[in-house]
């Protein structure tokens, strides 16, 4: 089993958390977005979608980083990343689709890149884009941990959720977007930044950081 991806990229870093939450061993293979080496012909040729992650596993190239999450839990059903009940399995889901669907779409670095190339705006206000639609989507995702009262993780132990969550509030800590208002995502995150699972994955950790 291949990963290939970019050590700071929320998308591969949710894989790296699940792939050592289940337990398996793969290789890491980086690919520079900086570089746009996710745009060479030989890897567009694998994966359409040019751009980061890609799983290479069972004969196949495998693309969609929440595509590739549930494939992981149906195809290695040890160590579920989803909660057998299926009330918990629609809120886990529930909160993952958020910030996978509200928050990477507008926030991945193809169109951070537009709003600077393309339609000309600067950092100062780059930044405060970034900080709306983190504010739009972490705000009503705390009133839903508030209801569910949850402890270190969402369920029992972590899962597909933190696995989403983790890597979105390491981006919000790099453009200084203020947590006061999230305690239960913060507290969240202090337990799995102490897991080794999720230790393991951080970018900081990862062979192609600087």
């Amino acid at each position: 089993m291949k990963l290939y991806g970019y050590w700071r990229s929320s998308t591969s870093y949710r894989l790296r958390i699940a792939l050592n939450l289940k337990g398996l061993a793969y290789e890491n293979e980086p690919v520079n977005l900086l570089e746009s080496a996710q745009k060479d012909e030989a890897y567009t040729a694998r994966n359409p979608f040019a751009g980061v992650p890609m799983l290479e596993a069972d004969g196949r190239d495998r693309a969609q980083s929440m595509a590739i999450l549930e494939w992981l839990d149906e195809r290695y059903p040890d160590r579920p990343l989803l909660p057998s009940d299926i009330e918990r399995r629609f809120t886990a889901r529930e909160l993952a689709y958020a910030v996978a669907t509200e928050l990477h779409a507008p926030l991945n670095l193809p169109v951070l890149k537009y709003l600077k190339n393309e339609l000309g705006h600067d950092q100062d206000e780059v930044d405060s884009w970034y900080r709306h639609w983190l504010t739009k989507t972490f705000v009503p995702l705390e009133q839903r941990l508030r209801q569910f009262d949850t402890g270190d993780f969402l369920f029992d132990g972590p899962g597909l959720f933190e696995a989403v969550l983790i890597p979105q509030l390491y981006n919000a800590r790099r453009f200084d977007f203020d947590l006061s208002d999230s305690p239960r995502m913060v507290r969240i995150e202090r337990a799995c930044l102490a897991h080794p699972a999720f230790a393991a994955a951080h970018p900081d950790k990862q062979p192609d950081a600087p």
